[in-house]
């Protein structure tokens, strides 16, 4: 069962059972990745369900909240047991990993195996994002900010998300102690204004930034990650983002 906003329902909530790491609908394991956490070597989980339908999403397979997970919580802790001394931490991403409220009891039991917590984030649930990082769950976030407040509907599809999104930035931002990463993909045609996005950022106090170019590998059929002069407008904005001074910048190109 879901709320509205697809938001599941455990019949393990106030008053029952409580929620369990085995609760999570988990619709992917990658056992080992140097990339989904920069300078760690972890797993990757990637929950089910997304609020969101971005055009250039390359998860958009497992966006539906109603699909099952296909992975079982016993063979994370499986993986875990035997990754000790290879792995620094665990990312959970998505989808949307905050949509499940599972989530906390999930990074609790990594932690109690010995690993570090890495999220994965767009920020559409910024109530439960604070829960998490006041709880002292979760040793990084990489933070996905997908335009400016007025323009966010036609990034991500739906009204409201730009309010929540920027929620969770600030979020991230009053948690000093908390490593991060805000990161803003752009696209041809798109309404992002990368730098914008990246001073008003600099403003809140984030320290790390990246500039992300979209790719149309794994993305939606008839996304187009090209044009005339693309190229040249993103390399443009990496160096106009690179001279605001953050403490650490990253151009990811496609």
């Amino acid at each position: 069962m879901t709320t509205d906003e697809g938001v599941p329902v455990s019949p393990r909530g106030p008053g029952r059972l409580p929620v369990r790491a085995e609760d999570l609908q988990i619709a992917g394991l990658q056992p080992m990745s140097g990339v989904d956490w920069p300078g760690r070597l972890v797993a990757t989980l990637f929950l089910q369900g997304c609020p969101w339908v971005c055009p250039y999403c390359q998860n958009h397979a497992i966006l539906d909240p109603r699909l099952p997970g296909v992975v079982g919580w016993e063979q994370v802790e499986d993986l875990l047991a035997r990754r000790h001394g290879l792995l620094d931490g665990v990312v959970f991403s998505g989808g949307e990993a905050t949509r499940q409220v599972a989530l906390g009891a999930a990074m609790e039991r990594v932690r109690a195996l010995g690993y570090q917590v890495g999220l994965h984030t767009a920020g559409p649930y910024p109530h439960r994002l604070e829960q998490l990082l006041g709880a002292g769950l979760v040793d990084w976030v990489g933070i996905d900010v997908k335009a400016m407040p007025a323009d966010y509907e036609e990034v991500a599809g739906r009204p409201g998300a730009g309010e929540k999104a920027w929620e969770s930035l600030r979020v991230v931002a009053a948690h000093p102690e908390v490593a991060h990463e805000v990161r803003v993909t752009v696209y041809p045609g798109g309404p992002v204004d990368a730098v914008a996005i990246a001073e008003e950022a600099r403003a809140l106090g984030i320290r790390h930034f990246a500039l992300q170019q979209a790719r149309a590998l794994g993305a939606p059929e008839g996304f187009r990650a090209d044009g005339v002069g693309w190229e040249d407008q993103v390399r443009s904005m990496a160096r106009d983002i690179e001279a605001l001074g953050f403490a650490g910048f990253t151009f990811r190109a496609a």
